[in-house]
């Protein structure tokens, strides 16, 4: 697969004007677009309120935003005022509000989710400028060819908001956070299916903390809160790759609706492709078989991350390496384009004697745009040096993949993720399979109850346990882990393992090499 496709939304350039100004063209051909001049201004007033997203190289989105004060923000305005005639020279450094006037997409990338997530940057912008709020207006894009039957824009509004009529641009706005605070009439005549109207929209921001750097990923939770989601999978047998593609893809697409972070498949949960020729095979000739599936497996799981805008613990995999060992590897698709791989370290004996996978040699943490991660595969949570590894290295959410075939083994994984939890003051989150496979042998059943776990002490769940599933029953279980109740228990909590070790005494010393 061509592991540089990447998408990144960045400040935008003066390198970048002839591409915007394509972009307008393109996303708006009936309003005109920005002269040269235009954006020039635009980048030289306020170079951070504008923004580009920019996918395989190509500027498929465009945000522009200014600060403006309370009493500019919120009294009735047209577009040309607020924005100085599309030059951004109102903007007040010493203002209230992000006032947002431009977000355009590339129609052909609007499957990527891009509006949502330069809404994300824009309110990541809101937040550490420590602005009270964000405002814009809105445009009606149904409202012209309703107008006849439906009367004025505030009748329009009602219809929307009571669900009575859908219009693409309000219903999204009102999904993203924002709450209607009228109609701005005459607000851009160009915008003739607005009918030269629009909704006068704001966002609140709930004070970011100031110990906590993260920001905004979504518009229903705080500024350190990052949504994670563990898929407890079902094996069973299926006809097809695309079965199995269709299978991920809805909880992905599910995990996405609900604005996670993050989500985690199960170590091995690929294993159902080998139900598709449903031949007996001998261990070592199966799971040669399934590492055919490399490439396509991180094709399908980097194209989901880039469309639907959630970072993917894709499981693990068997993968052949180049100088001809076998290594059981989890993969780490960020939402970024970006891919990760951390082999598994300690292959089961079962693994050993079946299928002859070797182990790693390293474990990295993994930077990612809502904080840091690590990835222990199933027997590796059993071994706390590992763990204690990753956190050195920043390490605040632990994933774990695992695979076992009964409560005991589920046991083992379960308990020791408590305990690194504990040991660390870290989340973990482990994902099992459930389900059976009869013709593949050492995967012919399972066990499995994913859970969600967090330290043990009164910022966190009870028993500390933040969410789990139902044993053996195919199913999402959903949390929001504040990292700023992790930094605060670190400090202040009731014990502190982490601050509190003895590094006089003792020290994980990795005699292994570095992660790539």
């Amino acid at each position: 697969m061509a592991r540089n496709r990447s998408l990144n939304i960045r400040m935008a350039t003066h390198a970048d004007i002839p591409a915007i100004r394509r972009l307008m063209k393109k996303a708006y051909p009936t309003m005109g677009g920005y002269s040269r001049d235009q954006l020039r201004g635009q980048l030289n007033h306020f170079p951070e309120g504008h923004m580009v997203a920019e996918l395989d190289g190509h500027i498929a989105g465009y945000s522009a935003s200014i600060i403006v004060t309370t009493d500019e923000a919120l009294r009735p305005h047209t577009w040309t005022e607020i924005t100085g005639n599309g030059f951004g020279s109102t903007h007040d450094p010493d203002g209230d509000y992000l006032y947002g006037y431009e977000v355009a997409v590339d129609p052909d990338y609007r499957q990527r989710r891009l509006a949502e997530r330069l809404y994300s940057a824009r309110r990541k912008l809101c937040v550490n400028l420590g602005l009270e709020g964000i405002v814009f207006g809105g445009r009606l894009p149904g409202y012209a060819r309703r107008a006849r039957k439906i009367g004025d824009h505030a009748a329009y509004c009602r219809e929307v908001l009571e669900g009575r009529l859908r219009d693409s641009v309000m219903n999204f706005q009102l999904r993203q956070g924002f709450e209607l605070m009228g109609v701005l009439p005459g607000y851009l005549t160009s915008d003739t299916d607005s009918g030269g109207s629009a909704t006068h929209m704001r966002w609140r921001n709930p004070q970011a903390r100031t110990d906590v750097v993260r920001a905004h990923s979504a518009p229903d939770r705080g500024p350190s809160t990052v949504r994670v989601a563990t898929v407890q999978y079902l094996q069973r047998a299926i006809g097809s790759f695309d079965d199995f593609a269709g299978i991920v893809r809805y909880f992905v697409d599910t995990v996405s609706d609900y604005k996670c972070d993050f989500v985690v498949f199960p170590e091995y949960f690929a294993l159902q492709l080998l139900s598709i020729e449903n031949a007996p095979l001998k261990p070592r000739e199966a799971i040669l078989k399934l590492a055919e599936y490399n490439d396509r497996l991180e094709t399908l799981f980097h194209d989901m991350a880039l469309r639907y805008n959630v970072n993917i613990i894709a499981g693990s995999h068997p993968a052949m390496q180049p100088d001809g060992r076998l290594m059981n590897l989890a993969h780490v698709f960020l939402r970024d384009g970006s891919v990760y791989e951390q082999p598994k370290i300690h292959p089961t004996p079962a693994e050993r004697y079946w299928w002859q996978v070797e182990g790693g040699d390293y474990v990295r943490a993994i930077q990612t745009d809502c904080g840091t991660i690590g990835v222990l595969v199933c027997y590796d949570s059993e071994f706390p040096e590992l763990t204690r590894h990753l956190v050195d290295q920043g390490a605040d959410i632990l994933f774990v993949p695992y695979s076992t075939e009964e409560r005991n083994g589920h046991l083992r994984v379960r308990y020791c993720a408590h305990a690194r939890a504990v040991e660390n003051q870290i989340y973990v989150v482990t994902s099992g399979n459930t389900g059976n496979l009869p013709r593949v042998q050492n995967m012919d059943i399972h066990y499995a109850q994913s859970a969600i776990i967090t330290p043990c002490d009164f910022p966190f769940g009870r028993d500390g346990v933040a969410a789990d599933t139902t044993p053996n029953v195919e199913m999402i279980a959903f949390a929001d882990l504040d990292l700023a109740a992790l930094a605060t228990a670190r400090a202040h909590g009731t014990v502190q393992n982490l601050k509190d070790r003895r590094h006089d005494l003792y020290a994980v010393q990795w005699r292994g090499k570095s992660a790539p």
